[in-house]
């Protein structure tokens, strides 16, 4: 098989083509969700929550949340108020070729 040199590379797949290409990327919206900490409970407990219930999760107090983007790993964060609003500070960031390895 004949390998191509960078002349003959689309723009997008020659180096620094990639900037170029993410820039169709940008206006694609994705879900990004923080999550707390989860808990594996019987169908029987589930039935039996109501008001005032509390499930123990898996994460002790003042542990990083786990932030994901579609479903994916990215980093890992605090929950911080804005105003009158929750956000999140971002921490430490997955590797990103460790995030490919997870799609």
């Amino acid at each position: 098989m004949d390998t191509l040199d960078d002349t003959e590379l689309p723009q997008e797949a020659a180096p620094g083509g990639l900037a170029n290409s993410l820039g169709l990327l940008a206006n694609i919206q994705v879900r990004m969700t923080v999550e707390v900490g989860s808990s594996q409970i019987t169908l029987q407990d589930l039935l039996r929550l109501n008001e005032g219930s509390v499930v123990e999760l898996n994460r002790l107090a003042g542990d990083p949340l786990d932030i994901l983007v579609n479903g994916t790993p990215i980093a890992k964060g605090e929950v911080v108020i804005v105003g009158e609003q929750f956000g999140i500070r971002f921490g430490e960031i997955v590797d990103p070729q460790k995030r490919i390895e997870n799609i």
